[in-house]
């Protein structure tokens, strides 16, 4: 479903990774995790062009483009397909939660006000936040904001939805609220690249663990075997911190 080849990114004179090659199949969940600034946050980026990728291949479903000549509308085909959720909500402050989900259907897909308005009311309903359809973003706590940024890429009915850390601006209290839902997406098999520190959630959910270092794809697995043996040592190293801190 979504093959990636020979991927580069580079700001300057750094690399942030080069030749970076992966394949998700429909309905699987993929987790990235590895140490900050190790280019998990500017991959996801580049898969959808709100980064502009230096080189390599990108092929969903039956469109394909290249980073080096992709054209406009390539590019907008490709983020029709692709939902991308920020760790910052990313929500525009002076429209309520239903017009928040609604947006992108009216200005993207080109949806008659009523019938966005109405998926958006469905959608509200389905992540529990139907009696916040009027609120603005400023009314909403930070748990129930990330929840509408997730209905909104639910509304976009792409092939795939990108998390970047969707949990990382987040209060702990509200935390297990967001994973809850996303957890709901992937029961649903909605096909997910999630970059996390959420070892836990990763355990329960992923299909197959990626774990990132120096720009490069290190090793990557089941949950089940990456977390418990682990086969490269900058693996061993970040695991043992990371799932210690949690106690997983």
């Amino acid at each position: 479903m979504i093959d990636i080849r020979g991927l580069r990114k580079r700001f300057g004179e750094h690399t942030v990774f080069d030749d970076i090659d992966l394949t998700l199949e429909r309905g699987e969940i993929i987790v990235v995790v590895g140490p900050s600034g190790t280019g998990k946050s500017t991959l996801l980026r580049c898969i959808n062009f709100l980064e502009q990728p230096d080189a390599g291949q990108i092929r969903i479903s039956d469109l394909s483009l290249d980073a080096t000549h992709a054209t406009r509308e390539q590019i907008l085909a490709l983020r029709r397909r692709t939902a991308f959720v920020f760790q910052n909500y990313a929500l525009f402050a002076n429209k309520t939660a239903l017009e928040n989900i609604a947006e992108g259907m009216i200005v993207v897909d080109g949806q008659p006000k009523a019938k966005a308005h109405a998926r958006a009311r469905e959608i509200l309903e389905r992540i529990g936040l139907a009696d916040k359809a009027g609120a603005y973003p400023a009314a909403l706590s930070g748990g129930q904001q990330q929840r509408i940024g997730i209905g909104r890429a639910m509304a976009a009915n792409a092939d795939v939805i990108l998390f970047d850390e969707p949990t990382s601006s987040l209060d702990p209290q509200w935390v297990e609220e967001v994973l809850g839902l996303m957890k709901q997406l992937a029961a649903e098999n909605q096909t997910m690249i999630v970059v996390t520190h959420e070892m836990q959630f990763a355990r329960d959910v992923a299909d197959r663990v990626i774990y990132m270092d120096g720009g490069t794809i290190v090793e990557q697995g089941p949950p089940s075997e990456l977390f418990t043996h682990p086969q490269d040592e900058r693996t061993r190293r970040f695991l043992s911190k990371v799932l210690a801190a949690n106690a997983i």
